[in-house]
């Protein structure tokens, strides 16, 4: 089965949002979940996230509240949020965590609306991972992440959730079908349409 890699950070209610819209790419592919940080993303391209600017932050948040119905799974916000996802990314490294291990992660956060950080305890807990503390402190772990991330960029990834496939790159919750299409249609990217927007240049640049 074809292989293809997916960015994630359990910070983004998109990437929750993602995790459960993916079952019908998971039919066609080995999804390979790798653990991120978004916030280093965000430093290396010099951008926002949506929590950040205060009607997107509040937009993002309902938005979700609604996909959420649409998609018919539970939703809840956390009570604070952003919170620092650190310590639980690195617990995603450590445990090498699959999609029941992330489900389970994604649903203390998201589904019940829980701080992975002032609760990271309850969460490891959640996990079965006991010695959390001391799996997270390890070099190697800090490590993977770091690296994980500079990956992603080196790919171009400049946000979460994102699938790569192929070489190219899908971000947001609602890129399934155009993903789905890409496996249809290996030569999609190089309709006339596709070379068009990639040969369109900046008429202006915000210094």
């Amino acid at each position: 089965m074809e292989r293809a890699l997916w960015y994630y950070d359990l910070i983004s209610p998109f990437a929750y949002l993602h995790f459960h819209s993916l079952a019908p790419l998971r039919e066609r592919l080995r999804i390979e979940p790798v653990p991120v940080l978004f916030a280093g993303m965000l430093k290396h391209w010099g951008t926002k996230g949506p929590a950040e600017t205060a009607p997107k932050r509040l937009h993002t948040y309902q938005y979700c509240v609604w996909q959420a119905g649409v998609q018919g799974i539970p939703f809840r916000m956390p009570p604070r949020h952003p919170f620092n996802p650190l310590a639980a990314q690195r617990l995603m490294v450590a445990l090498e965590a699959g999609d029941d291990v992330i489900g389970q992660a994604f649903g203390f956060v998201f589904g019940e609306g829980r701080d992975p950080e002032l609760e990271f305890d309850a969460l490891a807990e959640r996990l079965g991972a006991g010695d959390a503390a001391e799996r997270v402190a390890r070099p190697e772990v800090k490590q993977r992440l770091v690296a994980n991330t500079q990956q992603a960029i080196d790919q171009g990834v400049f946000g979460v959730p994102t699938l790569v496939l192929r070489g190219q790159v899908f971000w947001g919750n609602d890129t399934v079908e155009w993903a789905t299409r890409f496996l249809d249609e290996p030569d999609l990217f190089e309709h006339p349409e596709y070379a068009t927007a990639r040969a369109t240049g900046a008429g202006i640049v915000r210094g």
